[in-house]
C-alpha cells in the first residue's frame, strides 16, 4: 500500500494497484469560512494544497475511487464536488449516500457492515466525533479498514479515542493506522478529535497498530499542531508517523 498524504485528511491510497482518494478537501486555502464557535476566526484551509491546477487535474484522471468518511467541508468541500467526476465510485457511510446520488454520482457504494470492491475488502467502523451533546450533533461519522491479501489498514475517521475505536483495533488488528488528532474543539465542550493522550492509547493499544496522525495545521479549530504532538511523543518516549503535506508513505 501506498498512502499519497495530501493536506489534512485529505490522501491517495493505493490499494491492490487502485487509487483511493479519502476525503477530499480539494479548495484552495482560505476558500472556506472559520469554523463558528471556536477560539478564533482565522479562514479555512491554512495551508494551500501543494499541487499546481494540472497536477491536480492529473491525480484526479488517475483516480480509481473516492471514499469519503462523512460529509462535514474539511472532508468534502466544495471544489470536491465540483471537481470529481460523476463517474467514479463513492464509497460512503449510508446516511451520505442519498446526498452523493443527488449530487450525480452514479456508482454511490454505501458501506454498512463490509463490502468488496475490486479485490479489496472495506470494513465500516463507528466512532465518536466528540462527547454529550456536541458528539450527538456531529454525528454521524465512521472509519473504514481496506483490507488486501497482505495488509490491514484502518483509517479511523474523525473520532475521539472511544470504545469503538477500541473495538475495531481489536477485531481488524490493522498494521496501520490513520488517526484524525488535531484535538480540535468548539469554545464548548470536549475535544472533537484525536488529543495526544487520545494518539498515545491508539499506539499502546495492545495490537501493536502502526500509527499515522493527521488532520493538524489546516482548519482553525485544531488547536494540536504537528510539532506539539512531536513533543509530546518524545516525552512519552513513543513515536508515529506525522507526514507533511504532500509526502508519500509506503506501508
Amino acid at each position: 500500500m501506498h498512502i499519497h498524504f495530501l493536506r489534512h485528511a485529505t490522501m491517495v491510497v493505493t490499494v491492490h494497484n487502485k487509487k483511493i482518494l479519502v476525503d477530499p478537501m480539494l479548495g484552495a486555502k482560505d476558500s472556506i469560512i472559520p469554523i463558528p464557535n471556536t477560539a478564533n476566526s482565522i479562514r479555512n484551509p491554512m495551508t494551500e494544497l501543494q499541487l499546481s491546477a494540472d497536477e491536480l487535474a492529473v491525480l484526479i484522471n488517475s483516480l480509481d475511487a473516492v471514499l469519503v468518511t462523512h460529509t462535514h467541508r474539511d472532508h468534502w468541500d466544495a471544489a470536491a464536488e465540483e471537481l470529481l467526476p460523476r463517474h467514479l465510485p463513492l464509497i460512503c457511510q449510508p446516511p451520505d449516500a442519498e446526498k452523493f446520488s443527488a449530487l450525480g454520482f452514479t456508482q454511490v457504494i454505501p458501506v454498512a457492515d463490509e463490502y468488496i470492491w475490486e479485490g479489496i475488502e472495506i470494513f465500516r467502523t463507528d466512532g465518536q466525533h466528540g462527547t454529550g451533546e456536541i458528539g450527538k450533533l456531529m454525528a454521524p461519522v465512521s472509519g473504514f479498514v481496506l483490507k488486501d491479501a497482505q495488509q490491514r489498514l484502518y483509517i479511523a475517521g474523525d473520532t475521539i479515542w472511544c470504545e469503538e475505536v477500541q473495538a475495531a483495533l481489536d477485531t481488524y488488528q490493522p498494521e496501520y493506522t490513520i488517526v484524525n488528532a488535531g484535538a480540535a474543539q468548539f469554545l464548548t465542550g470536549d475535544p472533537i478529535t484525536m488529543t495526544a493522550d487520545d494518539v498515545f492509547r491508539v499506539i499502546r493499544h495492545p495490537a501493536q497498530t502502526k500509527v499515522i496522525a493527521v488532520h493538524m495545521d489546516t482548519i482553525n479549530h485544531c488547536s494540536l499542531t504537528r510539532t506539539a504532538l512531536a513533543t509530546a511523543l518524545a516525552a512519552e518516549s513513543l513515536s508515529c508517523i506525522i507526514p507533511q503535506d504532500n509526502h508519500t508513505i509506503i506501508i
